[in-house]
């Protein structure tokens, strides 16, 4: 069984490129990207906020220390801390 920082280390090596034809093409993103270890050193720091947008079970099998686990499909403003300015921090097991 792999750890839940063992499973955000190995997601936050995804690779963030599409490639058609046989050619990377850089994507641009919405929100920024962290690695394992950017994660690792905001963890438990006031104002930043880890959510597993796994499924219950597998959140229930493992996850980052201190993730809440939140359903993707029901966030909702009352799911998220009321300070705007908190740092917010989603993973799952899906790469893109």
């Amino acid at each position: 069984m792999r750890s839940g920082f063992g499973r955000l280390a190995a997601l936050a090596l995804a690779c963030a490129f599409i490639v058609p034809f046989g050619r990377a093409v850089a994507v641009e993103e919405p929100f920024g990207r962290l690695s394992a270890d950017e994660v690792a050193a905001k963890l438990g720091k006031p104002g930043v906020h880890v959510y597993d947008n796994n499924s219950r079970e597998r959140y229930d099998t493992g996850h980052v220390p201190g993730a809440t686990w939140l359903d993707y499909d029901k966030v909702t403003a009352a799911s998220l801390p009321s300070d705007k300015g908190a740092t917010l921090i989603f993973y799952c097991a899906n790469e893109h």
